[in-house]
């Protein structure tokens, strides 16, 4: 971690310097790997909300197989919600339930619980849940429509960043990513379309305000306030 904002930067250690030194994009880059810049902002985006990763492959992501349709069942998963009738009363539920069958993994597990805009304007939110009991295996997830927030304990995630354990209050960066579970596994997700998750402003009473830095990326926490607001 270095610089003004906390740029990260890591590499395998069982494979050192093979990052580029003071560059992004050589022509040649170390141990012949492909540089490749996952962008989540337009490049013309100013420097303060530009968000964007340099990533070295030992393949470029562009030889990937087509992507192919995932059976849905039951309309599991949505993204239309004008078909559907406004609850105006407070509405709670209990735990999900676990998958009955073996094999299913965590995009097999997905619902849509509510939401609201659309993602064709880019602007809205989703509230999903997941239950599952298998890791992925030879499948990734990928949402282009913005960031994700999961609920649950920890959990081991494979991402073009590493494998990584997340912890409740850490934050995971990846744009496609697959989820290993070591037994049955639920929890909740938030999507926002088309933007990130940002701390609220301050305010009128300054320091005093109860969005503390310190508790910004307390996922139980963030979860509240948009399904509050």
């Amino acid at each position: 971690m270095s610089g003004f904002g906390s740029e990260l930067a890591s590499e395998d250690s069982r494979c050192p310097n093979s990052l580029p030194k003071g560059q992004n994009n050589p022509q040649q880059c170390p141990f012949g790997l492909y540089a490749e810049q996952l962008s989540g902002t337009a490049f013309t985006a100013p420097r303060e909300s530009n968000k964007r990763s340099w990533l070295y492959r030992i393949r470029p992501s562009v030889v990937h197989q087509p992507f192919t349709p995932l059976p849905i069942p039951d309309e599991k998963i949505t993204g239309n919600y004008s078909n559907y009738v406004v609850e105006p009363n407070q509405t709670r539920w209990l735990p999900f339930p676990l998958p009955k069958t073996e094999g299913v993994d965590f995009v097999q597990g997905l619902s849509t619980i509510c939401g609201a805009g659309d993602v064709q304007s880019r602007n809205g939110v989703a509230i999903y849940t997941f239950a599952c009991n298998t890791s992925m295996s030879h499948s990734a997830f990928y949402s282009s429509d913005g960031d994700f927030l999961i609920e649950k304990g920890v959990l081991h995630i494979r991402t073009e960043f590493g494998r990584m354990q997340v912890s409740p209050g850490e934050i995971c960066q990846g744009m496609r990513f697959a989820v290993d579970v070591s037994g049955p596994t639920r929890g909740y997700m938030l999507e926002v379309f088309g933007t990130h998750f940002v701390l609220p402003h301050l305010g009128p009473i300054g320091q005093m305000v109860s969005a503390n830095q310190r508790l910004s990326f307390s996922p139980l926490l963030i979860l509240r306030l948009c399904v509050g607001d």
